[in-house]
């Protein structure tokens, strides 16, 4: 009998054995693939079975969650979504998420390990954290002044502190509410599909991921490429650049808008913005150097994260003289997003450097302990200070007595370049309204804005728009909004 129950007890240890080693091979070996499965519903049912985190602007949160009673049981949910949709993005049961949903979404759905009381607390109790909040950099009221002066036109705007890198303003027009992507179910199909073929294109974040050519605003780089090469030695001597000006090895002739440009200096070119003078100026740079200065600028540069993706802005690598003198301008291929062109505007205010763009100063969690914070770091040096300091005085010569007055605001440095680009076959369509700047109070020691604004508007006639008469005032309004912030900050009434 003996005998029998100790084989007995030998199988039902090998049995035992074998079931724990399956065990393991589940949850160890096959564990990431099981979780990883479509099948898998636990992994949603876990994510949505409690409110995701905050974003927060200004000290208030932007967004929600509500009890939907369903087995997915919690949704998005966004207090002023059209507004700030471009720096949200959406969190969607169907969807997925984007913008910062989704570069912050370890934090905001409580998964991220530094939330965790103590270290590894996550891997041993396998329990989820409440969700973290993320507190932007976006100032409210910059961004409410950005949005109503747009008025749903097609366009965007993007504001940067140039000593910082703090991205202050993030505005895209028309925009759309994220909520209605929120959960599941037909509503929420037939909101996408209305979204993705509205021919104003809602969804689309203009300020980070769309590219324009960059029309006279481009002007600015190409005058900093033409004083850091040496090309310009006295911004008030003549350029010897004659009007009319013909395009290297064509025979078209390259028109200006603007009177007196023939051999004119670069002051009076960036002063009433002269294409023959700035396109002459590109030649001579030549295309090493132009590439050696966009790229200081960014330009090119596929890899910038703030920390959602940014669109690379264009400047070509391989270009006739003759497409080199109409990419030195903002036209032939050269494009450029919004943020980029704002990162230009604070490339000249900050002396020649910019500092990395950031939407997120700090991350907590649910209880309010910092988890992560944003530090001040470089990202490229654009020019010389020497030459910065130059552009300052050119742009503000601009605003003061040129195309830029739109933008002047009282008992304030200022300091613009307008832009109006030609797009579209044979330059047919209708021009994108361009304007960039920088302020800076009279009693501060550094400026507190550089902003960018394009308009598209295709529906305005070619007379009515232009980069002084559209995109300025929009401008003035979000600098203004700045410089009484930053007055506010230091206790100025």
């Amino acid at each position: 009998m003996i005998p029998y129950i100790r084989r007995a007890a030998g199988l039902c240890l090998v049995l035992l054995v074998a079931l724990l080693v399956n065990a393991a091979r589940v949850m160890i070996i096959e564990a990431g693939e099981l979780d990883e499965s479509p099948a898998n519903r636990r992994i949603a049912i876990a994510r949505y079975g409690q409110p995701r985190g905050t974003i927060e602007v200004d000290g208030r949160p932007v967004t929600g969650s509500r009890d939907s009673g369903q087995q997915l049981r919690y949704e998005r949910t966004y207090t002023q979504g059209p507004l700030y949709a471009p720096v949200t993005g959406y969190a969607s049961q169907t969807y997925g998420t984007t913008l910062l949903e989704n570069a912050q979404d370890s934090v905001l759905a409580g998964t991220d390990p530094m939330l965790a009381p103590l270290p590894f607390w996550n891997d041993v109790s396998r329990a989820r954290n409440p969700g973290g909040t993320v507190l932007t950099t976006i100032r409210a009221s910059m961004q409410e002044a950005a949005y109503r002066g747009l008025e749903g036109k097609r366009g965007a705007v993007a504001a940067i502190e140039p000593s910082t890198g703090k991205i202050l303003t993030l505005v895209s027009s028309p925009s759309y509410d994220p909520g209605v992507l929120s959960g599941t179910g037909r509503e929420v199909k037939d909101a996408w599909a209305r979204l993705n073929t509205s021919p104003h294109q809602p969804m689309l974040n203009r300020a980070l991921r769309q590219t324009y050519p960059p029309g006279s605003t481009f002007k600015i780089v190409t005058a900093a490429a033409a004083l850091d090469a040496g090309v310009v030695r006295d911004v008030d001597a003549p350029t010897d650049t004659p009007d009319p000006f013909v395009l290297p090895g064509t025979r078209q002739v390259l028109p200006n808008e603007a009177k007196g440009c023939a051999d004119a200096s670069l002051a009076y070119a960036i002063q009433w913005s002269c294409n023959t003078v700035m396109a002459g100026l590109g030649v001579k740079v030549g295309l090493s150097g132009m590439l050696d200065t966009v790229g200081g600028f960014g330009f090119n540069d596929a890899g910038l994260r703030v920390p959602s993706w940014v669109a690379k802005s264009n400047f070509d690598r391989e270009m006739s003289d003759d497409q080199l003198a109409l990419s030195s301008i903002g036209q032939f291929d050269t494009t450029a997003t919004p943020l980029q062109m704002a990162l230009v505007a604070a490339a000249v205010a900050n002396n020649g450097e910019i500092a990395a763009p950031h939407l997120v100063d700090r991350t907590t969690t649910s209880g309010g302990r910092t988890v992560d914070t944003t530090g001040r770091s470089s990202y490229r040096q654009a020019m010389r200070p020497s030459t910065a300091t130059q552009l300052q005085r050119l742009m503000v010569k601009a605003v003061e007595e040129g195309t830029g007055t739109n933008a002047a605001i009282p008992d304030a440095i200022v300091g613009g370049k307008t832009g109006t680009a030609q797009h579209g076959f044979g330059n047919t369509g209708t021009p994108y309204a361009w304007f960039i700047a920088w302020a800076q109070a009279r009693d501060s020691a550094q400026p507190a804005v550089a902003v960018a604004v394009v308009i598209e508007d295709a529906e305005a006639s070619r007379t009515d728009i232009s980069g002084g008469g559209s995109a300025a005032p929009i401008a003035r309004a979000v600098m203004a909004e700045a410089l009484r912030l930053e007055a506010a900050g230091r206790g100025r009434p």
